[in-house]
């Protein structure tokens, strides 16, 4: 028996419309499969991303530890080194041997060579972990709220250590007055909280503005200090990046 044509037709539109069905159906059950693995991405992302920071504070720490102990150690060497060779020295004068003198300043003069090469190790492995966090700190001083020629000098420290000095020229303090903006420090830092503080001189008084910032990986976060109103206040943001 033959079938009309219009049947065929009914048949292929009925069996489209069971494949769109079967699609429909499936599309939803494979949603929640994707927000799963995206969710347990992230989760990874944000896990592996503490460890990172965990490991750069860690070695932040055991740097400063390591630093410390540096500094003892070379003060207890040139303590030894200045009594030893204060008594060696004295005992070559009375005995007038000239070759032996010479042979102590020769293991003097390479003392200090070893000592510095040690410190430059020590810098270069506090530059490679500051360079992997990929953490900017920039400080920023601007004036032209402040009476014109009012502010005459600026000390910047850094986690307590002089970081930047500023001796402002008439003609310097002129350009603050109308707008200009001294950067006094850009440089890479750990993802860690840092003390920064600037000493300014205006009208011949010592003003102070001290706060503590947050750096962080791959951001660029900055400071401003201003002078304005008789004092120096300070503000922060950050921008995305390591590069101001």
């Amino acid at each position: 028996m033959r079938i009309p044509p219009v049947q065929f037709s009914a048949v292929s539109r009925a069996l489209h419309v069971l494949r769109v069905l079967g699609v429909a159906v499936l599309l939803p059950a494979a949603l929640p499969a994707q927000q799963s693995d995206s969710s347990t991405m992230q989760k990874a992302y944000e896990q592996r991303r503490t460890e990172l920071l965990q490991d750069l504070q860690q070695t932040q720490d055991s740097l400063g530890s390591l630093r410390s102990q540096r500094v003892r150690l070379e003060s207890h060497i040139d303590n030894v080194l200045a009594q030893s060779t204060e008594q060696r020295a004295q005992q070559l004068l009375i005995s007038g041997d000239l070759n032996a003198l010479l042979q102590l300043d020769a293991v003097l003069a390479q003392a200090q060579e070893n000592m510095t090469a040690q410190r430059d190790r020590m810098t270069a492995l506090g530059d490679a972990v500051r360079k992997r966090s990929g953490a900017v700190l920039v400080v920023l001083f601007r004036a032209d709220s402040a009476p014109d020629g009012a502010v005459t000098a600026l000390e910047l420290a850094i986690d307590n250590t002089g970081a930047a000095t500023r001796t402002y020229s008439p003609t310097m303090a002129t350009a603050l007055h109308q707008g200009a903006v001294d950067e006094l420090y850009n440089a890479e830092m750990l993802p860690t909280v840092h003390t920064v503080e600037a000493k300014a001189t205006m009208g011949g008084q010592p003003l102070t503005a001290a706060l503590n910032v947050q750096t962080a990986a791959n951001m660029v976060t900055y400071v401003q200090f201003s002078a304005k109103d008789g004092k120096v206040t300070s503000s922060t943001w950050t921008s995305q990046g390591t590069t101001p």
